[in-house]
């Protein structure tokens, strides 16, 4: 059984986007759809979590994931907890184990959890007490599922359908987290094939059986393709130098106004971030007419809002039954 969903098959936890079906992704992009209008409200919030406390787990930095979270939990009315855990008891000693065990008596409902171990999140999954949902902000080189789902609402946005596309990720594939959930989501989702470009050093042995197609040349991988997606050069994830300079990336992998040209002529253009300009994007493309970066960050609260609600209402109902 699927650790992520109850007995009716519905979602007690988001760690990861492998073994969901087609139709519960689409519920999280259609959840999120009606939570979107939030945003532009005079008041933005609905009372949906009122009364329920959301604790941010996170074991490494992150700003970006960490606020979006934040203010996706407060414009569902939760109260929010931003644990230091520099400062933390675990930075004194204590187990991981006696930290969950504090938080739940402290009568949390919920962990985002980030962590620089792969598999993290499962594990606090399978800690912590029946009553608390565990949602996966990024672990290791694993995972970062609402991350692939906040691209997947935007890429729909964008392009209003998944069949028939090409979408080409670009970048650091290794080191990269994001792009294992997007080659899982992209292909559960239906688009038409899922490129990975970069150079042999960048690009894991298995990653075609994840259902990618590999190119080692930029302007062959994002030639015809409907969306291209940028990863950044994640330096503190590689043991070794992989790359002679950040300037040779960019003459052969950065994404330039001129090798754009050689995508559809209404591709879009994404990055996760946060944005290394002239090491794998240009300024220009960034900030071009067919990039949907800002969208991408706006997004990010209506998919965490949707991810957050489904989880505890899946144990509300539990709990009511």
């Amino acid at each position: 059984m699927n650790q992520q969903l109850d007995e009716q098959g519905r979602l007690k936890h988001f760690l990861t986007i492998e073994g969901l079906s087609r139709a519960l992704l689409t519920e999280v992009l259609d959840s999120a759809e009606r939570f979107a209008p939030v945003g532009e409200r005079a008041v933005k919030n609905v009372p949906l979590l009122r009364g329920k406390t959301v604790v941010n787990l996170f074991f490494e930095p992150s700003t970006r994931t960490r606020t979006t979270f934040e203010l996706a939990a407060k414009r569902l009315s939760a109260d929010i907890i931003n644990l230091n855990i520099a400062a933390s008891a675990t930075s004194k000693g204590e187990s991981l184990t006696d930290t969950l065990r504090t938080l739940e008596a402290m009568q949390c409902d919920m962990f985002v959890v980030r962590h620089q171990n792969s598999g993290a999140a499962e594990f606090i999954a399978d800690q912590v007490a029946p009553h608390i949902s565990v949602i996966n902000a990024g672990d290791g080189r694993h995972q970062h599922p609402t991350q692939a789902m906040l691209d997947m609402f935007t890429i729909r946005r964008a392009k209003q359908h998944f069949d028939g596309l090409v979408v080409a990720i670009v970048g650091d594939i290794t080191h990269s987290r994001v792009a294992r959930s997007e080659i899982q989501a992209l292909n559960t989702l239906g688009v038409a094939e899922v490129r990975v470009v970069g150079p042999k050093t960048l690009i894991p042995t298995q990653v075609e059986a994840l259902g990618a197609k590999v190119f080692n040349r930029i302007e062959d991988g994002i030639a015809g393709a409907d969306v291209v997606m940028m990863l950044r050069l994640q330096q503190e994830r590689m043991n070794s130098p992989l790359l002679p300079s950040a300037q040779e990336y960019f003459q052969a992998y950065g994404l330039t106004e001129r090798r754009l040209k050689l995508a559809a002529n209404d591709a879009v253009v994404m990055h996760p971030g946060p944005i290394n300009r002239g090491v794998e994007i240009d300024s220009a493309v960034a900030d071009g007419s067919q990039s949907v970066i800002l969208h991408q960050v706006t997004h990010g609260i209506a998919v965490r809002m949707a991810v957050m609600s489904l989880v505890i209402g899946t144990h509300a109902a539990a709990g009511a039954s």
